[in-house]
């Protein structure tokens, strides 16, 4: 049988910690002296009721959570907590409609940044904040910090770690997983912190540079202004597209750079790969600015690599509208949609790891074939990947290709033209924010039908964990010997 007892404790020790986000922001409205500070306030008590009385109903349950409790309570936490955290917006009005507040909030808790507001100037600061904390939270993973701070979470807590960290690598610091968790939250606030800083030096004032640092590290893409990171300067923009770079990182390389242990970082395959697929695809699109579009050098290298960098790493910021470059760079902007960055950082998509795993895979397949009895098996860091591990990948990127299939279909159904809704599927499940169409980088999703915006909330939901975590919900077999 499910722990349903254990799971509701966990809801609500997580309602009780958002609550306290949501009293942060109600500072900063009362700070600024704006009207949405009543707001806060009101979600915080409505969190920190529903919150008390789970954790006061079943404070004494045992604490087991295996496998399937771990699955449920992912799913249900992040869907639990995009409904609670909608409520700043509906309160305060800042938001219209139930759609369009959990839509903005499952898009920053995913971090995936697609936004329906098309004034964001006018929002006061603490709905600036709460958007970008959004981001903070989602970023390193809900359950990763409950698995940090909550004392219940041992041995049991790897079965959550594991269902929000569902991927390729699962990469353990310390052999226990509480340890690893602090370990990858530390290493997470203290980017943050310097990212802030170096924002400051630049002349972005606190306020902004910290909403900013959330969004980039978080792999998010909430900025505090309409025009997102074009009109900063130069310095300030290559801040973020350095941080931006380090967010789609593996965590684990920095911990392995801390501890003096640089060969690791530096003959690491996918890290390897990572900045040689920026490296080429900077490259071709600076070339062809320069000399189609008949741009700046120095600005057509800077667009070329932060829109390179934001999209390749689910970032979603922009200083430009690569819709409008030359068509075939928007085709290559849309490719990018599904790459992702590497496995183990915060970033979404199908991750650099798992298409380096399809290509050797294929290539060697050709050696098999001229040499069928022939053991080629496939390796990554001098290390043979399992059949096992290759057929997950594979069916990965099979289902999030027909899912993708699916949302592109279903969104036109409900009225969006083809470019649209691929570019709105594509962008969603990928976490990244802006797409192509009427969804690109100077527009945003408020004009996306309702049941699209309830399709592509699912869709980010999918993407952020990773496919499987959710879709087992929906199989019989997950229910059946409980």
């Amino acid at each position: 049988m499910l722990n349903y007892r254990f799971i509701g404790k966990v809801l609500g020790h997580i309602l009780l910690a958002l609550s306290v986000f949501m009293l942060v922001c109600a500072a900063v409205a009362f700070f600024y002296g704006e009207d949405d500070m009543q707001a806060h306030l009101m979600a915080a008590l409505a969190s920190m009721s529903f919150g008390g009385v789970a954790s006061w109903l079943w404070r004494s349950t045992p604490d087991e959570v295996g496998r399937r409790e771990g699955f449920v309570i992912v799913t249900l936490v992040w869907v639990v907590m995009s409904l609670f955290g909608s409520l700043p917006y509906i309160l305060s009005g800042t938001i219209p409609g139930f759609t369009n507040a959990f839509f903005e909030t499952i898009s920053g808790f995913t971090t995936t940044g697609a936004s329906v507001v098309s004034d964001i100037e006018a929002l006061p600061h603490g709905i600036l904040l709460w958007r970008s904390i959004t981001h903070l939270i989602g970023g390193m993973g809900i359950i990763v910090l409950a698995v940090a701070i909550l004392p219940y979470f041992g041995f049991g807590g790897m079965s959550l770690y594991n269902a929000e960290a569902a991927g390729i690598t699962n990469d353990k610091l310390h052999p226990r997983v509480k340890h690893t968790a602090k370990l990858l939250w530390g290493i997470y606030v203290v980017l943050i912190l310097l990212e802030t800083g170096f924002l400051m030096l630049g002349g972005m004032p606190l306020f902004d540079a910290l909403c900013h640092s959330f969004a980039t590290i978080a792999s998010g893409g909430f900025s505090t202004k309409n025009d997102s990171i074009a009109g900063y300067s130069p310095y300030i923009q290559y801040v973020i597209i350095v941080f931006m770079l380090f967010a789609g990182t593996n965590f684990t390389l920095f911990y392995f750079a801390w501890k003096g242990k640089f060969k690791k970082v530096t003959e690491n395959r996918e890290f390897r790969m990572y900045l040689k697929v920026i490296a080429i695809v900077t490259a071709i699109v600076t070339i062809t600015l320069v000399f189609l579009d008949h741009h700046n050098g120095e600005e057509s290298f800077r667009k070329a690599l932060f829109q390179v960098v934001s999209l390749l790493t689910s970032t979603g910021f922009a200083t430009d509208d690569y819709t409008a470059w030359h068509p075939y760079l928007t085709y290559l902007m849309f490719l990018l949609l599904f790459s992702g960055a590497c496995a183990g950082s915060t970033s979404g998509g199908i991750k650099i790891m798992r298409h380096s795993i399809l290509f050797r895979n294929t290539l060697l397949e050709f050696k098999r074939m001229v040499h069928p009895n022939a053991v080629i098996p496939l390796k990554i860091e001098d290390k043979p990947v399992s059949s096992d591990t290759v057929y997950k990948v594979l069916a990965f990127v099979i289902l999030y290709m027909t899912i993708f299939s699916i949302g592109t279909f279903a969104l036109t159904f409900f009225g969006m033209d083809m470019d649209s809704a691929m570019g709105a599927a594509a962008t969603t499940m990928g976490g990244i924010g802006p797409g192509i169409g009427t969804v690109g980088p100077v527009d945003n999703f408020f004009a996306v039908p309702q049941a699209g915006k309830w399709i592509l909330s699912f869709l980010m939901l999918l993407g952020r964990l990773e496919l499987f975590t959710v879709l087992i919900l929906f199989s019989p077999h997950f229910w059946k010997n409980n």
